[in-house]
């Protein structure tokens, strides 16, 4: 593991998700998953979103395309949280849902408007 490029991911991870999620992400490490937080930290979040030729802003909206037609709901919840954070408006994020809709299917795009809104309403408890 390179220290460098895994104190960069901690470092991203904890900007976009928040550092509550990432120490409780760390916290949970045991032994079976150590290898695989560390995998994520380092090259996701360190190697490729520490990268500067594209704004978090640009990575969080191809970031919910790509959940969004993965159809990972916990994962895009937590994704459309970060593209918040990442500047992303909500008006964004329904245009990238719409995209979703016609190149990944109607279905793909139902269930990601669903949480997009499940997560705005969390946010906005807060």
């Amino acid at each position: 593991m390179d220290k460098k490029t895994f104190d960069k991911g901690v470092e991203v991870r904890t900007a976009v998700l928040g550092k509550q999620y990432v120490e409780n992400a760390l916290k949970n490490v045991d032994d079976f998953n150590r290898p695989f937080q560390e995998l994520v930290t380092e090259y996701c979040w360190g190697a490729v979103w520490g990268r500067e030729e594209l704004p978090r802003k640009t990575r969080s909206m191809l970031n919910i395309a790509m959940i969004a037609i993965l159809n990972r709901p916990h994962e895009l919840k937590l994704h459309i949280k970060g593209a918040l954070t990442n500047g992303v408006t909500k008006d964004e994020i329904r245009e990238v849902l719409m995209q979703v809709a016609i190149y990944a299917g109607v279905p793909a795009a139902v269930d990601s408007f669903r949480l997009a809104r499940e997560a705005f309403a969390e946010l906005d408890k807060k």
